[in-house]
């Protein structure tokens, strides 16, 4: 493995740099977007069996806020529902945004690796194919060992830029999917809430949480 990075020259290190970040962020994400953490399932049905209950107290709104991201979002809501609908629809797409800036941390990163990693491969291949021409301009075209050892070379660095863009972009578009999926969640879950306290739609929380 060694000889493999060796062969490649200099530019292998900033394409293992970019595979170990990349690696790190697969599974930091992948842990953080869960969405049974980001959007528990029954957290409504919680929320409004204890408005129903007259059990909302500060302290439950604090462990609401702490719960997870929709129920900091929930509890935003909550907090400016008196002031009115659009007051506290505002409030909502507001907590929403820095929701979803967080979702999102580090994904534009993996996006770049997924970009600049073959990038990085293809001028280390150029560079190495640079040399063996340098070298058959010194030695002639007689060896074809020596320019099909060169070339083999030249070739490294493209490669293992391909390893690495390719699950690259692949884990980019499935965390883009995974948080679209989770915001849509989100979204359907604070307007029945906005509803429910406004009187558009009544919420049967014993049932959701039986189900």
């Amino acid at each position: 493995m060694f000889e493999f990075l060796k062969a490649g020259g200099w530019l292998m290190v900033p394409i293992m740099l970019c595979s170990v970040v990349a690696m790190a962020i697969c599974v930091e994400r992948y842990w953080t977007l869960n969405p049974a953490r980001v959007a528990p399932e029954n957290l409504l049905a919680q929320v409004w069996g204890w408005i129903k209950n007259n059990q909302l107290d500060s302290a439950r709104m604090k462990q609401l806020r702490q719960s997870s991201p929709l129920g900091r979002i929930l509890a935003t809501g909550l907090s400016n529902s008196r002031h009115g609908r659009d007051v506290m629809k505002e409030s909502i797409e507001e907590a929403a945004g820095h929701v979803v800036h967080d979702l999102e941390r580090y994904i534009d990163t993996l996006g770049t690796i997924a970009i600049i990693s073959p990038l990085l491969g293809l001028l280390g291949t150029v560079i190495g194919m640079i040399k063996v021409f340098s070298e058959i301009m010194v030695q002639g075209a007689g060896n074809a060992n020596v320019l099909a050892g060169g070339i083999s070379e030249a070739l490294i660095t493209t490669a293992a830029g391909l390893c690495v863009a390719i699950p690259s972009m692949i884990m980019f578009r499935y965390f883009n999917r995974r948080i679209d999926s989770i915001v849509v969640s989100m979204e359907q879950e604070t307007i029945k809430l906005v509803d429910a306290l406004h009187g558009e739609r009544k919420v049967d929380y014993k049932e959701k949480q039986a189900s």
